[in-house]
Order: structure tokens, then sequence, then C-alpha cells
């Protein structure tokens, strides 16, 4: 069932097209974030792994954006696709605006780590969802190697970065990812009820203050209205 609603998702060529590209930004958003922690870390290790893990999400990028264009260039009109569904098929999240400076190398690794993660399964899924489009499912193929690759070194690094206490860490991570998620919701769930709210008020609020509008406006003389005499002041005086 899961799998079937995947093929329903990415059937559609324009959504499959768009969701390609906005999957292109967010690899390259995260690629750039890994030069920056790549920066600030005093790992000599931890540097050299996450300047090659940069280059590969930029890598994704080319992949995603390259196959994303071509699909678009395909289409013979745009078909309708009026919602992309991210939170039913995400993609990688990246560092999920995670803000890089503020991090330690252990609770950026933890972070990654579980990233990557859930990234790997979505990826796997799609590979299955997408085989009647074996150009597309063939991305994600590539892509996916290189995300069990980095599931599984930031693993491999947090437990020795933080022998101790990795667990922790990765414990804090989860509970982070829990509540931006909860974050998400409610910001879908906000925007649903405004725009129900603003729909209940143009057609409950509006037609009463447009009936009586209408209702003064017969009212109303038509055509010029002559100005009474002790009014007519009007360039000699300011009222």
């Amino acid at each position: 069932m899961f799998l079937l609603l995947h093929r329903w998702i990415w059937q559609n060529p324009e959504r499959c097209a768009r969701k390609l590209l906005s999957f292109a930004e967010t690899e390259a958003d995260g690629g750039r974030d890994l030069i920056r922690a790549a920066e600030l870390t005093r790992d000599p290790l931890l540097r050299r792994l996450f300047i090659v893990h940069a280059a590969e999400e930029d890598r994704h990028a080319d992949l995603f954006r390259a196959r994303g264009s071509m699909l678009l260039r395909t289409l013979s009109s745009r078909t309708s696709a009026p919602f992309q569904l991210n939170w039913m098929s995400p993609g990688e999240r990246g560092l999920d605006d995670l803000r890089v400076n503020a991090e330690t190398d252990a609770s950026l690794l933890a972070f990654l780590h579980l990233s990557e993660k859930a990234a790997a399964g979505h990826f796997a899924t799609y590979v299955d969802a997408l085989k009647d489009d074996p150009l597309t499912s063939q991305v994600f193929k590539e892509v996916l190697k290189d995300e069990t690759f980095h599931m599984n070194y930031t693993l491999a690094q947090l437990t020795r970065v933080a022998p101790q206490n990795h667990g922790t860490v990765l414990w804090k991570a989860r509970l982070g990812r829990l509540w931006k998620a909860y974050l998400r919701l409610m910001s879908a769930i906000a925007g649903v009820m405004g725009a129900v709210m603003l729909t209940l008020q143009y057609f409950v609020l509006l037609p009463p203050f447009a009936f009586f509008a209408k209702r003064a406006e017969r009212r109303e003389p038509r055509g010029w209205t002559a100005v009474p005499q002790d009014r007519d002041q009007s360039l000699t005086s300011q009222y």
C-alpha cells in the first residue's frame, strides 16, 4: 500500500520534475553547510570527510537537477500537479536549517547520521516506486549508494569523537528532529486553518456588507448634486 502511494505521487511527470529540482536545491544547500562545517572543525579527519561529503552532495544536486530539467523539457504541455506532497515523499532534509556554527562535532555528526539514514530509507522506496521510469530510478540508485556511506561514516565518527556519550547525543538529535517535524506539522495546520477562515469570511461576512452598500447606493440621487449657498465657499475658505 505504501509503495502504491509513492508510485501514484511520482507518476505525474511534472510533479516528478519539480520534486527532483527541489531535491537538487536541498542537496546543494547541504553541501554548502558541510563546507562550513569543514572550516569550523579542528579534527583533521572530520575535515577531510566533510569536504568529500560536500562534494558528493553537490554531485547529487547535479544529478537531480539534470534529470528534473530533462523531464520538464520532454513535457509537451504542463500537466496538472498542484501539490508536490513533500510531506508524504520528502527528500533529504540536509542540515534542516541547522546553524552549523552553534554545533559541536558530535551533535553535527549525530544530526547528519539521522538525516542520511532517513534519506536512505526514502530513496530506497523511490527506487522501487519509479520502476516504470528507469532513468529517474537510476538517479536515486546512484544517490542511495552515497547516502548509505554517509549514514555509516557519520555513526562511526560519532562513536570515535564521543565514545562515552554518543548514544545520548543521538537521542538529543532525534528529539530535535521530532520537534522540527512538530513545528512543520503545526505550520501546515495553521496554513489550512487560515485558508478556511479567510474563505468563511469571504462567503459569510462580505455578502452583508455588499448588500448594505448596494442598498445605500440606491438611495443616493443620480448625477450632480447642487451645493447649498451657505456651503459654497470653496474658493474663499478651506471649509
